[in-house]
């Protein structure tokens, strides 16, 4: 008798979606069903006509996007000709995950579920809304719909007769087994798969260019409290080729004082040489690790060490732990009861997986290395907004950094994985090469040339707008208008000579906003509205397009506020008017946002 197959499809931005996703097949195991995890534009799309049970697992980002991994996907779901019965043999549910703290909260996951309403689909349940702002984050509406959710899949995949479950503190197979060489091989492959010069083939994740490092300089003052670094890299031969929006990936590695830590805490020899041989046949070992691989590399450059652990790292370090006590607590960690206790011992402080290791010591000792890839989840790649034009600068790329460092209650400072491993490096000191490629952003710039532009950029936000302005500028493209806010003009104002030497030429009007620098905090907002005449001369008269990018919290909604101020005032619209223009705006893609959280 065939086992029966869910299929659950992700949308992950940030790791979470992907989680859960990875969750959700290990319960789908423990109930004997047969289950594939994949991410949704991994999945051919056509097949899913032909799929009886699928559960959809979809973050929302900036402002109510779909994830990176899913946007094809998305695409393709909401073409106009596909048929209203074309799901008519789906049971499906869409599990959301989101921060009500946005306007658009869940907006992919809500709207994903009508859509496969529309297609014929069945919903075994409503939709489920994780929240972020929740004390106890999106596990306290995913627990519950998950209980119910297997209710409803068991009711039409019920176990196999004379089976039961398997237990939650009996681990399950891990995804691959580690066979350790105990001779060198001749010929090794160890070291990354990477894009080399005079490749005619774009570089992308599995095979990232390793672009060397040209310069790495702090850019605010010295006693701004933050370290922001322009870094330059060279991309001479590499075939990358980018416009003003687009931005770089980057891959970046642990600190060896982590990686030190880790294999000690492990008992794991750095040098020890490994193949990796994947349990089940539809398996594929991840591209980005070399066979044979040595766990320096494994450790270094692919395990997230220096992330906060999830729930599920716990669920699966107790099944792993021999030692009574500490398989108490982590039981504790992982049920449903000890989610606020986790939140105060790991999100709270922002304690990292080695850290969680060190105060699990007999526990950790004893992981077998078969689980280290069940238990860790990967390195993501970060994506910086590209600051450069190919058009100024024809073999370079750069980017515009702000090293991410605060203090929790732990004594260490908590460090920006990425941020802090560029800022660590200097290629003063020797040749330092960093793995890198490029990929379009969502901001999309006009290509006619008498179309004016208003950018708003505020802090590290202005990085995608200096590669547009100097793109247009040298396209002689000089209706740019940009408002910049920063905290002290002297400590943080990037770019200033180059903003007023363009000025100079007649190129740029530059408005700036320095929030500290009087009584009442000023912002970028504040200015919009003090230039109200002319952002509605252009945007009304002249057909310009608007473009806002920096931090996702406030800012997009203030300067939201300020644009239908701005309509009402200069445009004479009533409030509900000068909000159906804002959203004229943004469905003609004449009012574009890149923000990030």
């Amino acid at each position: 008798m065939p086992v029966p197959q869910l299929l659950v499809l992700f949308g992950s931005q940030t790791g979470t979606a992907q989680d859960v996703s990875e969750r959700l097949g290990r319960e789908a195991r423990r109930r004997r069903l047969g289950c594939q995890v994949q991410a949704l534009d991994s999945y051919p799309v056509v097949n899913l006509i032909h799929e009886p049970l699928v559960i959809f697992v979809c973050a929302t980002t900036g402002q109510g996007d779909p994830p990176d991994n899913m946007k094809n996907f998305w695409r393709f779901i909401f073409r106009k000709n596909l048929p209203s019965t074309a799901l008519c043999q789906m049971d499906f549910a869409v599990l959301g995950l989101g921060d009500s703290s946005y306007a658009k909260f869940n907006f992919v996951a809500k709207k994903l579920h009508r859509r496969l309403l529309q297609l014929g689909g069945s919903a075994l349940l409503p939709v489920c809304l994780g929240d972020d702002q929740h004390e106890l984050g999106p596990d306290a509406a995913v627990d519950p719909w998950l209980q119910d959710l297997w209710g409803k899949v068991l009711g039409l995949c019920p176990l196999p007769p004379g089976l039961d479950e398997i237990p939650p503190g009996v681990p399950l197979p891990s995804k691959f087994s580690l066979l350790f060489l105990h001779e060198v091989p001749s010929v090794g492959s160890e070291g990354q798969q990477v894009a080399h010069p005079g490749s005619r083939e774009p570089p992308s994740e599995s095979h990232p260019f390793l672009a060397p490092m040209i310069s790495n300089e702090r850019v605010t003052g010295p006693s701004h409290f933050q370290d922001v670094r322009l870094i330059e890299f060279d991309i001479s031969g590499s075939a990358i080729s980018f416009a003003a929006g687009d931005v770089v990936l980057i891959q970046p590695s642990n600190s060896a004082a982590h990686v030190q830590q880790f294999c000690q805490a492990l008992g794991l020899d750095p040098d020890q040489l490994f193949t990796l041989q994947p349990r089940e046949p539809d398996v594929l070992p991840p591209t980005r690790l070399p066979q044979p691989c040595s766990m320096q590399h494994l450790v270094s450059q692919y395990l997230d060490i220096a992330s906060v652990p999830r729930r599920s790292f716990f669920e699966l370090l107790a099944c792993l732990s021999l030692h009574e006590l500490e398989r108490e607590k982590l039981l504790e960690f992982s049920s449903a009861q000890g989610q606020e206790e986790l939140f105060e011992y790991c999100n709270r402080p922002r304690r990292t997986i080695v850290e969680v290791l060190c105060d699990f010591p007999h526990t950790a000792a004893a992981i077998p290395p078969d689980y280290l890839l069940d238990l860790i989840p990967a390195i993501r790649p970060r994506a910086f907004s590209i600051a450069s034009s190919m058009l100024t600068h024809p073999s370079r790329l750069q980017i515009l950094v702000a090293v991410v460092q605060f203090q929790t209650r732990l004594k260490e400072p908590r460090r920006g994985l990425c941020s802090s491993w560029l800022a660590s490096l200097d290629p003063g000191q020797g040749p330092v090469r960093v793995p890198l490629w490029v990929q379009p952003g969502s901001l999309a710039f006009p290509e006619m040339p008498d179309v004016p532009v208003i950018m708003v950029g505020p802090g590290t936000g202005v990085a995608p707008f200096r590669a547009a302005i100097q793109e247009r500028v040298a396209q002689d493209r000089t209706r740019n208008v940009l408002f910049f806010g920063c905290r002290w003009r002297d400590q943080d104002f990037y770019w200033e000579a180059e903003w007023q030497e363009l000025e100079k030429r007649g190129c740029l009007t530059l408005v700036s906003a320095f929030s500290r620098e009087q009584e009442q905090k000023v912002y970028v907002q504040h200015r919009l509205r003090e230039r109200g005449p002319l952002v509605w001369e252009l945007l009304d008269r002249q057909g310009a397009h608007f473009y806002l990018a920096g931090n996702a919290k406030s800012m997009p909604a203030d300067v939201s506020e300020a644009l239908v101020s701005i309509f009402e005032e200069e445009g004479g619209l009533c409030s509900s008017d000068a909000a159906a223009y804002l959203a004229r705006l943004q469905r003609t893609r004449r009012l574009q946002t890149e923000t990030w959280a």
